[in-house]
């Protein structure tokens, strides 16, 4: 199954993400890993925790890494680049908004889909939104 990373400046707001994107999945959840905020609690991002991040949701099939702010794009790219070139071939860090890609991700993982579609589906997270308010 496809690992999602939540690669977040605040650790509360990737918590309560998770949570949110669990609820929908209660009966077969991906593996999904926080790497938030800094080590004394503050705002941050940190790319030595994004690489701990995907090294612990990988199962051998991939992982979507999913960022909120541009410093988090920025160390998550650097993370990428630190991490053993196999495992950063199957990793994909996706342009998906936070919440709602990470809902989508998380549903489209536990499906069993494959890494393409998981990021492929995260990236449209906005759709019904948009298709609602037109």
């Amino acid at each position: 199954m496809i690992g999602i990373v939540v690669a977040s400046h605040s650790a509360p707001l990737a918590e309560a993400a998770r949570e949110l994107a669990l609820q929908m999945v209660a009966k077969n959840p991906p593996t999904l890993e926080l790497a938030a905020g800094t080590a004394d609690g503050g705002l941050g991002t940190d790319a030595e925790k994004i690489v701990d991040a995907v090294q612990r949701a990988d199962s051998g099939d991939g992982v979507v890494v999913l960022m909120d702010l541009g410093s988090a794009v920025m160390s998550a790219e650097m993370a990428v680049e630190m991490l053993d070139p196999e495992l950063a071939e199957r990793t994909q860090l996706s342009p998906a908004p936070l919440v709602e890609g990470l809902v989508v991700a998380a549903v489209t993982a536990a499906s069993g889909a494959d890494l393409d579609r998981v990021d492929s589906e995260a990236r449209g997270g906005l759709r019904p939104k948009e298709k609602h308010l037109g």
